[in-house]
């Protein structure tokens, strides 16, 4: 599958500003870039660094005035949907050790607080089909609605409240598999059929030796997901970062399958 990529975006600046920016999907083996271009208005410095777990790049800008970013790509997606409830967990003691970070609480992500309701209900099961189990409860038990959660809403807000947008889904499915000491990391990605059109948000769990994408809002799948960051939450993967003041000018964010 071929996703054509298109991403806008434009910032009112009143003094120059330092800006941390990530939304170019990473070059990955299962997710070759090709034709990337991304372009800026004047911006005195332009300096790439690598993102978390070696996965995508943040580039580093400084400008002034209206901020203006322009990104066009199109990325090849070689990853075949698998079935998740056929993985098995890796116990606990025999984790690669970059995966244990991602064992732990976190910022967006009180894993500790929901070990109890995880045994409770989804005790029976284990490693891909408790995930599984996971992601179904979620797509089943919560309603998607913009504008109710905000950049200080964690997953247990997101638990109580029963709704929220793709970030906080993720943030619950990155919780509950924690809870269930199967290691969960936050994604950030561009998936086609999202509603409405924006950057997405999913999860990535470790099974069977290797991380593997999960969207709980059912509108994407691993086989046309693209990659853009990884981290511990959503704290770790901002597409921007504005080291100071900004008034919002536009935004759109287009994928769609070649």
């Amino acid at each position: 599958m071929i996703l054509n990529i298109d991403v806008h975006l434009e910032y009112q600046l009143s003094r120059p500003t330092d800006l941390l920016l990530q939304i170019e999907a990473a070059h990955l083996p299962d997710q070759p870039v090709q034709n990337a271009q991304i372009d800026f208005s004047d911006v005195s410095d332009f300096a790439r660094v690598a993102a978390d777990e070696g996965v995508g790049d943040r580039i580093w800008l400084r400008a002034d005035g209206l901020f203006r970013c322009d990104y066009r790509a199109e990325v090849r997606i070689d990853r075949a949907s698998l079935d998740l409830s056929l993985l098995d967990a890796v116990p606990p003691h025999r984790l690669p050790g970059d995966t244990v970070r991602y064992l732990m609480p976190s910022r967006y992500c009180p894993s500790d607080e929901f070990q109890t309701f995880v045994a409770a209900e989804f005790g029976h099961l284990s490693g891909g089909a408790q995930i599984t189990a996971m992601r179904d409860w979620i797509e089943r038990s919560f309603q998607y609605v913009p504008g109710v959660s905000n950049a200080q809403t964690t997953a247990l807000d997101s638990f109580v409240q029963r709704q929220g947008i793709c970030r906080d889904y993720a943030h619950v499915l990155v919780t509950l598999a924690r809870a269930a000491t199967i290691p969960a990391r936050f994604a950030s990605v561009f998936a086609p059929g999202v509603t409405p059109p924006d950057f997405h948000a999913v999860a990535e769990v470790y099974l069977d030796g290797g991380w593997h994408l999960v969207d709980p809002t059912g509108m994407g799948t691993s086989a046309d997901i693209a990659r853009i960051g990884v981290g511990a939450d959503a704290a770790n993967v901002a597409f921007l970062n504005i080291f100071g003041q900004a008034e919002f000018v536009a935004q759109s964010v287009s994928v769609t399958e070649a």
